[in-house]
């Protein structure tokens, strides 16, 4: 088994314990530790981290949903609960920054959790891949990806919510690749079709579903590759290529498993 996959990963009550604090705490979020495709994600950014030397940890079983669904969905109270839960935890053990795979906890813990106490320097997995390439930290090369054609599909907590449009761009750019752009993207961007707590009902009934829209759209561009920088979309856009059944055709990944893959050993 190589060393990689042998990372072991404190929580922040054993790293306490120890009288010792990290660098970052990794906020994992609730696909990231229970949706198997998310999952791949996770240790993605575990190893990322890990290659650069950076000391985190994660809180395990004391993380709770950010309350970002509940939020969406019209429950103020239950989000309430859910986000002071949190805030007490991380404020308990004088988190100060959290980096995340996941736009909608990073939108949320970023602008939604300093009105009730709980203030930190959030940051999104591709703004801190960013800066590790920039600082050195980290050499990724673009191996299997080198002269690909990759088309990024701009979160919604990412881009119009927090106006991060560069970083996932550039870190993809960085591995030598074709960055393709669809017609809808940046600031005039599409949803995948999950936001606003759409991931967990049933669509409204229409002539076509939002993530079929635009897995169309990106297809358009003859991708090799659908990068993404969220769970959601994630999920959204790999239904919208089985949908075409191009499975065989088009890979979708996280910009965090294409910096794994393309990492220098």
């Amino acid at each position: 088994m190589a060393e990689e996959e042998k990372i072991v990963v404190q929580t922040m009550a054993e790293m306490t314990a120890k009288g010792e604090s990290p660098e970052v705490l990794f906020w994992v979020g609730c696909s990231g530790s229970f949706d198997d495709r998310a999952k791949k994600i996770t240790t993605s950014i575990v190893r990322i981290l890990h290659k650069a030397g950076i000391k985190f940890a994660v809180l395990g079983t004391e993380e709770s949903c950010t309350g970002d669904p509940a939020k969406r969905a019209g429950n103020e109270f239950l989000f309430q609960m859910q986000a002071i839960n949190n805030i007490t935890i991380l404020n308990g053990y004088n988190v100060k920054k959290i980096v995340t795979g996941c736009p909608h906890c990073f939108n949320t813990i970023k602008n939604e959790y300093p009105s009730l106490g709980g203030t930190y320097e959030v940051m999104h997995h591709t703004e801190f891949i960013r800066n590790l390439l920039d600082t050195g930290r980290i050499k990724i090369e673009g191996g299997s990806f080198k002269g690909k054609k990759i088309v990024f599909h701009d979160p919604c907590y990412l881009g119009r919510g927090n106006d991060i449009y560069e970083a996932p761009r550039e870190v993809i750019l960085k591995l030598d690749t074709m960055l393709a752009e669809m017609k809808r993207s940046k600031e005039k961007s599409f949803c995948c079709g999950a936001g606003g707590a759409q991931m967990f009902k049933e669509a409204e009934k229409g002539n076509k579903e939002v993530n079929i829209e635009r897995t169309e759209e990106a297809l358009t561009t003859s991708p090799e590759v659908i990068a993404t920088a969220c769970p959601f979309c994630m999920t959204m856009m790999t239904d919208g290529i089985k949908h075409f059944n191009k499975e065989g055709e088009v890979k979708v990944l996280d910009v965090a498993e294409l910096v794994a893959e393309g990492m220098k050993k």
